[in-house]
């Protein structure tokens, strides 16, 4: 029989949804190890490969809180899925990647015309109604390129920089890491900047459960502030956060790790005007798409309440990190 008595507040547990991302503070935390301890409960982790997979764990209620762009948390609750966004932690976390023989934003000064280039051919993306394939989904129809292009989603990143090393896709649309590991394993580049094909959209930001909000509040909280500290060690220390993520992960060296950071280094758990809006965008373009079935409201969407107690100044989505020379 297992005993509890030595273990945190009789054995509770935060179970927490979370992607493989480098620059989720996730990474962070599992990787300082301290985390059971200042909440005083233990902690359960669940690595998932997309955020739709995340928002199926809710719907089974087999994770609390999670780590999740936001427009697979939109399409959650459109469906019924109890849960809301109490915090922010990256903006502009997208990226497109893709062979040397295509041209960058730099070259042709337009995004639409960098999508051109890829008229009959085949772009990799993480899941269906993932932040990033609804991204490109939306770029793709302004550019009246959906029925030209071909959309291949995958279920884990590591798979299109698979198909990517082996011609079977052209481009990618993906995290920072994606594209930087796309760049080391298939010889891509990237085509065009994170902050360029959707200014301000919510990378991801934290997601938690109704119920479990309303009956362990104090310990949400609590998670916060520790999301609020990791999100300002991102900022502030990129080389150092890089150097505990690349032990923590064993397989990628540090320069890996800090050249994801640098792709997009916009991080703060502020539920800022701009993370808001931006994400409210998402929500007509999702109702077009066909993603969702009615135009969810911002109050389904958000719970700022906690954030403005740990966070109550301005945002630092527009702070860069400073690299030591």
């Amino acid at each position: 029989m297992n005993d509890c008595r030595h273990r945190p507040q009789q054995c509770m547990k935060l179970r927490i949804g979370h992607l493989s991302t480098f620059y989720h503070t996730a990474m962070l935390l599992m990787a300082q190890r301290d985390i059971e301890q200042r909440l005083g409960i233990v902690v359960d982790w669940r690595l998932h490969g997309t955020g739709p997979s995340i928002v199926e764990a809710f719907e089974n209620r087999e994770i609390d809180i999670a780590y999740i762009g936001l427009p697979p948390a939109i399409i959650g609750i459109d469906r019924g899925v109890q849960i809301v966004c109490i915090a922010g932690g990256h903006v502009e976390g997208t990226v497109i990647s893709g062979g040397n023989r295509f041209a960058d934003v730099s070259a042709l000064a337009d995004l639409p015309l960098v999508l051109e280039q890829f008229r009959g051919e085949v772009i990799g993306v993480p899941g269906k109604g993932s932040i990033h394939d609804v991204i490109l989904t939306e770029l793709l129809d302004r550019c009246g390129l959906r029925e030209t292009v071909k959309v291949v989603n995958f279920s884990w990143a590591d798979q299109a920089t698979e198909a990517a090393a082996r011609g079977l896709i052209a481009a990618a649309v993906g995290t920072p890491a994606l594209g930087v590991s796309l760049r080391h394993y298939a010889g891509f580049k990237l085509l065009c900047p994170a902050s360029q094909i959707w200014p301000n959209n919510p990378s991801y930001g934290i997601v938690v459960g109704r119920d479990f909000l309303h009956k362990e509040r104090d310990i949400v909280r609590q998670f916060l502030g520790i999301h609020e500290e990791a999100t300002l060690f991102l900022r502030s220390r990129p080389e150092e956060a890089a150097a505990v993520i690349a032990q923590y992960i064993g397989f990628v060296e540090a320069d890996f790790v800090l050249e994801t950071l640098q792709v997009s280094p916009k991080y703060c758990a502020d539920l800022s005007g701009g993370y808001i809006r931006s994400t409210m965008q998402f929500v007509g373009c999702l109702k077009r798409l066909g993603y969702i079935s009615r135009e969810v409201c911002q109050e389904e969407i958000f719970d700022a309440s906690l954030i403005r107690t740990v966070h109550p100044g301005p945002d630092h989505y527009g702070s860069a990190p400073v690299l030591s020379s």
